[in-house]
């Protein structure tokens, strides 16, 4: 089998032109040119789309819906999904490296702008007006109508509407979340859809709704999508037990959830299923049945590599760096572990109070050295009609000592801030 590689550069205007699991149309082209010529075509058109991404005025505006703060702007192109000797880019390449000896031609997306529509990112994706992935506090906001992707799944109506049956999107995708090791608000996901040929479905034809996901057509998708994942895990972790279970999405009917057993632990690894009818239709691809999967890059890449932190793999520290190759898996090495510094803030909530602002104004303040927070206490006092929370703040570095006093500043400017929420400190 080929794999085309497709490096997409529309570049969607700020202006209102323009869950999960993860444009106007896209300009794309294929080439099936030898390998080396494919990777440096590939590797041009990576190269110029990072530039292009890594602006942080696309992204930060005056604009009274935008809630992207610089911190988040500056992470954007970095690119790390296709860098070669990345940990990141190797997960993605040894992905790519089995869907290329699958039986089907799979075109491979990676330069894709990162501002995505509305309508892209939810509404093509039966994802209602009110589910709290829509919600400013989850995601970053360009301005009332453009958003930072917040899956990869957002890319996947344009391309079937451009005509594509069988193809991988990756890239970096974003999303306000908690604060510990093993969530930040930038990461990569990997998708894949592959459609069926229209003659390997006609007994489907005409049914839809129950009838559809009940029939032999629907059943044989979900089975090819199983067997295509679970060879995906043996190519990644060696042959190892698996176990499926029944999930929900709102883009698949029926969706799966697949876990795998590494180590002596069942862990959850992807979440997968037969492309909702819906979606296709809105695709203009009604005519077709298919599949979809998507994964989240830093969780194979955590687990393979033994990676303890996800701040690292955004890390420019060569001692990181030096220890990856390109092709090869090998365990990470940790080269410092400097001691934690713990602050407690306390204060009265008010009743609008969603904890991922809190979060994303400390990491504001603080950047990556904030490690994990936590929430240690909570109470209502019945006379006052108040609730107070606690969180355990655990500032730590990873290239470097820090100092109480450098801490208790950081702690004053948070305990300010935060003031801004309508809180009230204790």
């Amino acid at each position: 089998m080929k794999i085309s590689t497709s490096a997409a550069l529309s570049i969607v205007a700020l202006a209102t032109t323009c869950q999960s699991w993860s444009t106007p149309h896209t300009a794309a082209f294929k080439t099936r040119a030898s390998s080396r010529s494919t990777a440096l075509l590939s590797a041009a058109v990576e190269e110029s789309a990072a530039a292009t991404y890594a602006d942080p005025s696309r992204y930060l505006s005056d604009h009274e819906n935008n809630n992207v703060p610089p911190h988040i702007a500056a992470l954007v192109g970095k690119g790390l999904h296709t860098k070669p000797n990345h940990p990141i880019g190797i997960i993605r390449a040894k992905i790519q490296e089995y869907f290329a000896d699958q039986p089907h031609d799979y075109t491979i997306y990676d330069a894709e702008d990162p501002i995505v529509t509305m309508k892209q990112c939810f509404d093509d994706l039966r994802i209602p007006p009110d589910h709290p992935g829509r919600s400013p506090s989850d995601t970053y906001y360009i301005d009332d109508a453009t958003l930072l992707r917040t899956h990869t799944s957002a890319h996947q109506s344009e391309h079937l509407r451009s005509g594509a049956d069988c193809f991988l999107c990756a890239g970096d995708v974003y999303r306000r979340d908690e604060i510990d090791s093993s969530h930040y608000p930038a990461f990569h996901q990997l998708e894949a859809v592959r459609l069926f040929p229209k003659e390997e479905m006609k007994g489907a034809d005409g049914l839809s709704g129950e009838e559809w996901t009940s029939s032999p057509e629907c059943k044989a998708i979900g089975d090819d999508l199983k067997q295509t994942l679970e060879g995906l895990m043996d190519h990644l972790f060696g042959e190892t037990e698996k176990k499926w279970s029944e999930d929900y999405f709102p883009f698949t009917t029926p969706s799966y959830e697949l876990e795998i057993k590494y180590e002596g632990e069942w862990l959850e690894v992807l979440g997968c299923g037969v492309v909702h009818e819906e979606v296709l239709e809105m695709a203009e691809r009604g005519d077709r049945r298919g599949w979809a999967f998507g994964l989240g890059l830093e969780r194979l890449a955590m687990i393979l590599f033994e990676i303890p932190d996800i701040r690292l793999f955004w890390t420019e520290d060569d001692r990181f760096h030096s220890q990856f190759k390109e092709g090869s898996i090998t365990k990470f090495k940790s080269y410092s572990k400097y001691p934690p510094v713990y602050k407690d803030i306390a204060f009265w909530i008010p009743e609008d109070f969603v904890e991922n602002d809190f979060f994303e104004m400390a990491r504001g303040i603080a950047g990556d050295i904030v490690e994990r927070m936590e929430m240690i206490d909570e109470f209502t006092n019945p006379k006052k009609g108040k609730t107070s929370k606690c969180y355990r703040i655990t500032y730590r570095s990873m290239d470097r000592s820090l100092t109480n006093e450098e801490i208790d500043g950081l702690q004053d400017e948070l305990r300010d801030a935060v003031e801004t929420l309508g809180v009230e400190i204790r």
